[in-house]
């Protein structure tokens, strides 16, 4: 795109050494924050604010415009459950021999996931494919008081709520509303200001301009999801804009390799806090779990790069606020 525009473009490659930001991502979020991508994000605004004061993103057009493959999903899913019972029942079967994926974000992982949520109700089923850890499992590793306070609120109520407000005709639109209530302001605006503000640098999103939501809200599923086809009006809008190679590739994060990186230059770090006696002795989380988690994950039996980092946040922002340690804003 940079080509095609003459834009001036720079190139920045993240390494492991991104562990020397942790401590500043745990401070600057000021809660468990736990996206990864977020150490991407930290870098670019860096670099980013080196050349300007004033940049542009896009969050929200996703959102807007039907972007995730999970809205897709939803989709399939709810046709799914129009079939007859003894075709639902062999499929459920048939998911059963699937084995357990070694890479999570692996083909035969997203097939498992869908898999594994068809049949349930439509907030199950979807709270269970945006979340890193289903209410089993976290009733597994949880204890304590933690566990207690789990279990006294009911698993994905926030997205419940928010499904039941909105007003769209259609799954995927109410769906998006959830996104909209929750994804987009609790995690994905809140990423990118705080690291943006971390360096000075002021980021705008065009695609949440309240006319181009209202514009967006007031279109029908199939001018965002046609087919296969996410974001089809955006798509067909900026047709003569952009070259056929970027209109139709697909869709890529602003992800690292954390799955590589705990195997790796990160694996110690990741062994010594979370089986360390201070995070054993706050009696969050039943230790023999996570020393499975941590095994089957440097093992490259299973790929457990998601819940592990979730842990690692947790447990950085605990020893930053909770314990009192002394990390300065520049560490």
């Amino acid at each position: 795109v940079a080509r095609h525009f003459g834009a001036d473009h720079h190139e920045f490659l993240v390494t492991p050494k991104a562990s020397e930001i942790f401590p500043k991502l745990a401070w600057s979020y000021n809660e468990p924050f736990a996206d990864a991508s977020a150490i991407p994000t930290f870098y670019l605004a860096q670099v980013t604010r080196k050349h300007v004061t004033v940049a542009l993103n896009g969050d929200g057009g996703d959102e807007n415009l039907s972007g995730y493959d999970r809205y897709r999903a939803m989709v399939l899913a709810d046709r799914f459950d129009g079939l007859p019972g003894v075709i639902r029942k062999g499929v459920h079967t048939l998911a059963g021999l699937i084995p357990e994926p070694v890479t999570f974000k692996s083909k035969l992982n997203r097939l498992k996931r869908f898999v594994s949520g068809l049949g349930k109700p439509a907030v199950r089923r979807y709270g269970q494919w945006v979340t890193h850890l289903d209410p089993e499992e976290t009733e597994r590793v949880c204890q304590g008081e933690l566990l207690a306070s789990y279990q006294k609120h009911a698993p994905f109520s926030l997205l419940g709520e928010a499904f039941h407000r909105s007003a769209a005709p259609d799954l995927p639109g109410r769906f998006q509303h959830v996104d909209f209530q929750t994804y987009l302001p609790d995690d994905l605006l809140v990423k990118v200001d705080i690291a943006t503000m971390a360096y000075g640098l002021e980021a705008r999103s065009p695609f949440l301009d309240h006319h181009v939501i209202e514009f967006c809200a007031s279109l029908p599923t199939t001018m965002k999801l046609r087919g296969n086809q996410k974001k089809y009006v955006l798509r067909q809008a900026v047709q003569s804009l952009l070259p056929q190679e970027i209109l139709n590739r697909s869709k890529m994060g602003f992800g690292v390799p954390m799955d590589h990186w705990l195997r790796t230059d990160l694996r110690e770090m990741a062994y010594d806090l979370l089986l360390s006696d201070r995070a054993v002795q706050r009696g969050y989380f039943r230790k023999p779990v996570v020393q499975g988690w941590l095994d089957d994950h440097v093992k490259g039996e299973r790929d457990r790069h998601e819940r592990l980092w979730n842990l690692l946040m947790l447990e950085l922002w605990h020893r930053a606020y909770i314990d009192g340690e002394n990390w300065s804003r520049s560490s």
